[in-house]
């Protein structure tokens, strides 16, 4: 299946290093490859390969390679100042694309070397907005059942699909995690791994969590940190700007893969709808240079909406998920009350789409094939 980013990453080629960061299996290599295609020439290295560390590490491609494809480059040491000098003296035809399994974006921070030299493109999993645009089959229950990832979601056979995802769990945890940093208790990231599973959707408090698996309230918080950088997990926060007695803190955790999640079928729903809007957050940001964010709203007063699209800080929409009942919920009737917010009820198994006052009660599958990706 052709991803329907690739267009916009060949165009962007054109301009600057291109940096296309995205979780393990989620595509970037097989994108990267199509792309070459497009080229006269092209060479692809892996820095986790012998033979192509040293390669890079002399930049000993031929200078006439149209394009130049470097993966997990992030692995490297000083890799920033590696790309910098590879950028600044390459030949005026040569392009570069690098890609990586880990948040590149959280290595750039300000008056970083890479500055001005390259767009950031984030490849996720599969969504009903990028199947819709791709003409690629697709329902809500598949979703559910085997996640995003283009593998699992496409093959033909389920336990194929179930096979491929205890050998992802088996790698990100003995491999990706041990080779981002070093970690002294592997017993207990696993342990994490395993609870968050199992508390999608529920603010996650660093302390209770601490507690359970008996280690500091800080280590808890590195230990996500470093999920999050791997695109294993993310974090939605509370919004609270303008919004009065809104609690600041307990995060929500969401799992790239909604295949990992262990709970209800509600429970699965939330964490699906939580990737199509951050897929969709991400698109306008990476690719429209539009700030949005994905939150959730939640008062002392424990009124509670499960998401939140915000704009320059702004909410744009307010979302609640429900994956049967279409009684429409008492936090999102509260907050499209009380300040007008554009409000959607959106129903995995919905009979028939209503509005009740400001609020639109629809099927979840018309929503989320309109987001962009």
């Amino acid at each position: 299946m052709e991803r329907y980013q690739k267009q916009a990453i060949f165009r962007d080629l054109q301009k600057k290093m291109v940096l296309l960061a995205g979780p393990r299996q989620a595509g970037k290599t097989t994108l990267a490859k199509a792309l070459a295609k497009e080229f006269s020439s092209s060479v692809y290295l892996n820095y986790d390969h012998f033979d192509d560390r040293k390669i890079i590490s002399k930049a000993s491609w031929l200078p006439s390679v149209e394009l130049v494809i470097l993966d997990e480059i992030h692995k490297m040491p000083k890799w920033k100042n590696y790309l910098k000098g590879v950028y600044d003296t390459k030949p005026k035809q040569q392009k570069i694309l690098v890609t990586g399994s880990a948040r590149l974006e959280i290595f750039n921070q300000v008056g970083d070397s890479l500055a001005g030299r390259y767009f950031l493109h984030r490849l996720l999993p599969l969504s009903p907005a990028e199947c819709e645009k791709m003409k690629e089959p697709y329902n809500i229950d598949r979703f559910l059942q085997r996640g995003g990832f283009p593998e699992p979601f496409l093959a033909a056979d389920i336990i194929d699909a179930n096979r491929w995802r205890l050998q992802y769990v088996d790698s990100l945890l003995k491999t990706d995690v041990l080779d981002f940093e070093t970690i002294y208790n592997v017993r207990a990231i696993r342990l994490l791994f395993e609870l968050l599973r199992e508390r999608v959707g529920s603010p996650i408090s660093y302390a209770s969590i601490a507690e359970d698996i008996a280690i500091s309230p800080n280590t808890v918080r590195k230990y996500i940190q470093i999920l999050e950088a791997l695109y294993i997990i993310f974090r939605v926060t509370p919004y609270s700007h303008n919004i009065a007695r809104s609690l600041l803190k307990e995060p929500k955790i969401y799992f790239f893969d909604t295949g990992l999640v262990k709970g209800d079928k509600g429970a699965k729903f939330e964490n699906f709808v939580a990737t199509c809007l951050l897929k969709h957050a991400h698109a306008k940001i990476d690719y429209l240079a539009e700030n949005y964010s994905v939150h959730f709203l939640r008062t002392k007063e424990r009124h509670e909406v499960d998401f939140a699209l915000v704009k320059d800080h702004q909410i744009e929409k307010i979302i609640e998920t429900k994956f049967t009942n279409h009684s429409l919920g008492k936090g999102v009737r509260y907050f499209s009350n009380k300040y007008q917010f554009p409000a959607y009820q959106i129903v995995k198994d919905l009979k028939r789409e209503q509005k009740e006052k400001d609020i639109e009660i629809i099927k979840a599958i018309d929503f989320l094939k309109d987001l962009d990706l």
